[in-house]
């Protein structure tokens, strides 16, 4: 199952804090049913490619409609086809590799 990892950076706000747009999203996420993973600087998603390219959409969408005059959006996809991979396997993987 492929993976995004997504960060949405606000820009020309009030405050250099953008905790609340973060939140925000992961309700966007929440309400789709998808799986995620809050990381300091980015949200991991896991899903269907369509499904994540639409939640991208959405979250970049959201954050223009709040009153953002400038959203940048970075995303990066992991789609492996040769072998099934989620989000909590690719964890475990670099964990063992550490013991």
């Amino acid at each position: 199952m492929p993976l995004l990892e997504i960060s949405v950076v606000p820009v020309g706000t009030n405050t250099p804090s953008f905790s609340s747009h973060v939140s925000h999203a992961v309700q966007l996420i929440e309400q789709k049913g998808l799986k995620y993973q809050v990381m300091p600087t980015a949200t991991i998603i896991e899903g269907d490619l369509n499904q994540l390219m639409e939640i991208a959409k959405e979250i970049h969408q959201d954050a223009l409609s709040n009153g953002v005059s400038r959203v940048i959006t970075n995303m990066s996809i992991d789609d492996r086809t040769d072998k099934t991979i989620n989000m909590t396997h690719q964890v475990e993987v670099v964990q063992q590799s550490l013991h």
